[in-house]
């Protein structure tokens, strides 16, 4: 997504006293409940028209100022911010959010952090920052409580499933889309099955799982049916990709065919929609061979990415006009225009990443934004249902522990729950998510005081053990084992017991590839599965 926008002076906080009446407030908001029931209603709504939406913030920020609710006055802010957002004005939106999030800590107020950690979650990823975006999102999370109403939640858990796709925790983002389907399936709340559906069908198509990526494109057409809804432009284009995908070019470009009616303003939930089903209609129809019907379709998109000033899809414009002279035989010019894309690729990298350090430089003070970087990074570093350290941690943090161990030794220990699948489909998930947060605690509590325990994905865990050979590797994966077996696992499981296998491995000097470690820690595991499990194997003689 491109940054748009212009810098604006940070602050700490928004003020409920210098908000500048510019749009004059004629609502009929006469009471905190009345403000109340306004402000939930922006909140679950689509923002389809976006300065309509953006009137009835300030609007609201108005209402909030007459009545003296500073609480209010910040769910408002909020809402703002988030307009501004999908307007592409990130600087300001940033800002805002920020100070919400200030003044939310202060409050102690669960539902307005949960929020506002929501906005800086996107606003994060907007500006390339993927990890403190996860790190947001998981702690917009934590912040859900009971009380926040069910279609909120269902926006939170799916806002953290993109963020765990995004940042390649395909499995877990794969669970959190479900959570959030049947959580709006239950309300009946056709907008938002469809914007789960959406994501749930692109990841799909970026997967390159044509089967659930179809099946899931007719579920987005069966729900659009079913509630008397139009599909949005976003949703379009994901389908058109999904025909694409089978090789059904013309009902590709057909799929898209609503948005080129003059009546298809409402249908463009984002600002650069249009350009981007431009650039999918273009290569339908090249790939039917239709070369001038593809040529104007990208001279449109080319205008829009001017006016619009949207670089990042005025590169991809460039790589589709090369991959069309080459398909029409314009080999030369193909050659070129290749050249022109990679050099606006290199180009657009640069001024993000400027954009991105001037941006930070608006939203934040520069030592808060150290110390803000700081903690959500960590944030980031942690998995979102045990609290251990992740897999990011790990990948980033192996390497230099082997590097590290010179003369030294380093053991690790992977440990996975035996038969783990029978918990999911004898208990439930939500069992198996209970017993994967105990085994954490169970790791926490027997590990030596310098081991990293962390989560690598589903039910395998890793034990980082520094300064520990193979003899006391082994003594330490072996209390692991038995606190695991020994622990009572009735309140969660009933009569089902709860094992783990564990393979150990252990690294003596530096510069062996953190991979290499890792493979022969699997070896060593995969022994201990074939031998019976409940067991610890180590590195063969």
């Amino acid at each position: 997504m491109t940054i748009l926008g212009q810098t604006a002076e940070p602050h700490a906080a928004v003020s409920l006293e210098t908000l500048e009446p510019v749009i004059a407030d004629d609502s009929a908001i006469h009471t905190a409940d009345e403000l109340a029931a306004e402000l939930l209603e922006l909140e679950l709504g689509d923002a389809a028209q976006l300065p309509a939406e953006l009137t009835r913030a300030v609007h609201a920020q108005q209402a909030a100022q007459r009545l003296g609710r500073r609480d209010l006055y910040l769910r408002a802010s909020l809402h703002r911010s988030n307009v501004l957002s999908r307007e592409g004005d990130t600087v300001e939106a940033g800002r805002i959010a920020h100070g919400v999030y200030a003044e939310a800590a202060e409050l102690g107020d669960a539902y307005l952090l949960a929020r506002s950690h929501q906005s800086l979650s996107v606003f994060f990823y907007q500006v390339g920052d993927l990890a403190n975006a996860l790190g947001h999102a998981v702690q917009c999370m934590t912040y859900t409580n009971a009380d926040i109403p069910a279609a909120i939640r269902a926006r939170h858990i799916m806002a953290l499933a993109v963020m765990l796709d995004e940042t390649g925790a395909s499995e877990e983002a794969a669970r959190r889309f479900d959570e959030a389907l049947t959580i709006t399936l239950a309300l009946g709340d056709g907008v938002m099955t469809m914007r789960v559906l959406n994501n749930m069908t692109y990841t799909a198509y970026e997967q390159g799982d044509r089967q659930l990526a179809e099946t899931l494109a007719d579920r987005i057409r069966e729900t659009a049916r079913s509630h008397g809804l139009p599909i949005q432009a976003t949703s379009l284009d994901t389908l058109a990709r999904v025909w694409m995908m089978s090789g059904q070019f013309a009902k590709a470009e057909n799929e898209l065919a609503p948005l080129w009616d003059a009546a298809s303003a409402h249908l463009f939930d984002v600002g650069y929609a249009l350009v981007e089903a431009l650039v999918t209609a273009a290569e339908a129809q090249r790939e039917q061979g239709a070369f001038d019907r593809a040529q104007s379709t990208l001279h449109r998109a080319v205008q829009l990415c001017a006016d619009r000033d949207l670089p990042g899809f005025r590169a991809q414009t460039r790589e589709a006009q090369a991959l069309l002279y080459a398909a029409a035989g314009r080999y030369r010019e193909a050659f070129e225009e290749h050249r022109r894309f990679h050099s606006d690729t290199q180009a657009l990298q640069s001024a993000q990443r400027e954009a991105r350090a001037q941006t930070l430089h608006a939203v934040y003070e520069a030592d808060e934004a150290r110390r803000a970087s700081e903690a959500f990074r960590e944030m980031a570093y942690r998995d979102a249902l045990t609290g251990l350290h992740n897999r990011r941690y790990v990948d980033e943090t192996l390497p230099g522990l082997l590097d590290g161990a010179g003369p030294g030794v380093l053991s690790v220990a992977l440990v996975d729950l035996d038969r783990f699948k029978q918990v999911n489909d004898t208990l439930s998930h939500q069992v198996g998510d209970l017993v994967l947060q105990q085994l954490a605690t169970i790791l926490l509590r027997h590990i030596p005081a310098a081991a990293t325990a962390a989560r690598l994905g589903g039910e395998e865990f890793v034990i980082l053990l520094p300064g520990l050979d193979a003899a006391a590797g082994r003594q330490a994966s072996e209390a692991i084992r038995r606190a695991v077996a020994e622990h009572d696992w009735t309140p969660i499981t009933g009569g089902l017991a709860v094992t783990a296998s564990i393979g150990l491995t252990t690294v003596t000097g530096g510069g062996t590839p953190a991979s290499t470690a890792l493979a022969a820690a699997d070896r060593s595991l995969y022994a201990a599965k074939r031998l019976g499990r409940n067991r610890v194997c180590t590195d063969p003689a």
